[in-house]
């Protein structure tokens, strides 16, 4: 039986006191129950509406702030209240951090069952703003020839919030190429493939900025946007319902200069890859699922070690194999499908998706464990979930994060596991 929701007033005021995964504010209702409250900082004591309300929780938005705790911050951007893009750009960026750390405690205590998690340290990012060299937007025609090209609305994820230049995430030449890209496409966009809704995504590499559009039909003239965008040095295209990845439509490349499948944060990337390094130490034979482009496999292998990459999109697995020093090997197809044929090893490396990893490659390493895991997360509530259900092959060591992504939620955390039966 369905316990009906508590009943609340549409107006009440509220003091946060946390950052909960995903951005929001946290604090207390007079019953008892948590509310989550976009846009919010700690400390912060607000007016709110109640927007969705159940047994155990509820959801509110601002409605004024009567007092602002001393994280607060006048956001950077001048979108920043409608545009969905950022969550985190009202706090400061040391609170940022801190907080960050407390969320993925939170879910390897509460999700994962350890005890006695105390806040991992975040490397900070050495950039906060202007760090990224990959931003993907969203296209959407409207009536009368009209356009609206940006991020998704905050709490409105049909909206299309229009960002011109004020966006503060994007490395400076991704920027002026918007600005150039958002004059050339010509009236209703039509300079690109016919859609009601396209992906632009605007890569900063070596030899300059790349537009990859995802969407619509395979056939137009990709020619005419480039005579009329020459800053954009080569554009690629992946048509509706493609099977295989992007297509080179106008520009010249070589096939070195393929689309990466880099970090956006190059600068915070760099960290991170020096640290899961330095963790993996030395030994003999390593297995990087989920590789990428390979580069963890490709620096281990330089170190000696014989490196056996997983990969499933064909794409990254040819970046990979680009340059790929003596020692490392790549196996295309998903690691669901392909780690057990590649286990045991002395090193396994995994860094899967948001959802992380299938039941599938969690019974394939309980069976035939490496003697060390390191597993790399995007998502510390997947992450708690899955040593959760290594528990019983692997044992949890250090524990250590990186900030990524600036002004949003998102945190990437390291953890070293060693098998039970090696120690």
């Amino acid at each position: 039986m369905t316990v009906p929701a508590l009943k609340m007033p549409n107006s009440i005021d509220v003091t946060v006191r946390g950052i909960a995964a995903g951005g929001s504010g946290v604090a207390d209702l007079p019953d008892g129950r948590v509310v989550f409250v976009p846009r919010t900082a700690p400390g912060d004591r607000v007016s709110i509406n109640i927007d969705r309300a159940k047994p155990r929780w509820a959801r509110g938005s601002v409605q004024q702030i009567l007092e602002p705790g001393a994280d607060r911050r006048k956001p950077l951007c001048t979108l920043y209240d409608d545009c969905g893009g950022c969550q985190l750009q009202h706090i400061s960026y040391e609170s940022q951090v801190e907080w960050k750390g407390r969320i993925v405690a939170d879910a390897l205590t509460r999700i994962g069952g350890l005890s006695n998690v105390e806040p991992p340290e975040v490397v900070a990012s050495p950039e906060i703003t202007g760090y990224r060299n990959r931003i993907t937007f969203t296209l959407r025609r409207l009536r009368g020839g009209h356009v609206a090209a940006g991020f998704h609305g905050l709490c409105r994820p049909a909206h299309v919030v229009d960002v011109s230049d004020e966006c503060v995430l994007p490395a400076a030449p991704l920027i002026e190429v918007w600005r150039s890209l958002r004059r050339g496409w010509g009236r209703g966009a039509g300079h690109l493939p016919s859609a009601g809704r396209l992906q632009l995504t605007l890569r900063l590499e070596q030899e300059g900025v790349t537009l990859v559009v995802d969407g619509g039909q395979a056939l137009w003239k990709a020619d005419e946007l480039h005579e009329a965008v020459p800053e954009v040095s080569a554009i690629w295209h992946v048509p509706r319902d493609a099977a295989s990845g992007p297509r080179l439509v106008a520009g010249t490349r070589s096939d070195e200069a393929l689309p990466r499948f880099e970090q956006v944060n190059p600068g915070a990337a760099l960290l991170l890859m020096d640290y899961v390094v330095r963790t993996a130490g030395s030994g003999v034979r390593a297995i990087d699922a989920y590789c990428g482009s390979g580069r963890y496999g490709h620096a281990l292998a330089t170190r000696e070690w014989e490196v056996v990459g997983i990969e499933s999109d064909a794409w990254a697995c040819r970046a990979a194999r680009l340059a790929a020093p003596l020692g490392f090997t790549i196996v295309e197809g998903r690691a669901e499908d392909r780690l057990a044929d590649v286990l045991p090893a002395d090193l396994l490396i995994v860094n899967p998706p948001r959802a992380g990893l299938s039941s599938d490659v969690v019974e394939a390493v309980s069976r035939a464990p490496a003697r060390r895991l390191i597993y790399v997360s995007c998502d510390p509530a997947t992450l708690g979930r899955d040593i959760d259900r290594l528990r019983d092959t692997y044992v949890p060591g250090h524990v250590q994060c990186f900030d990524l992504f600036p002004q949003t939620a998102h945190v990437e955390t390291v953890i070293e596991m060693r098998a039970k039966e090696d120690l």
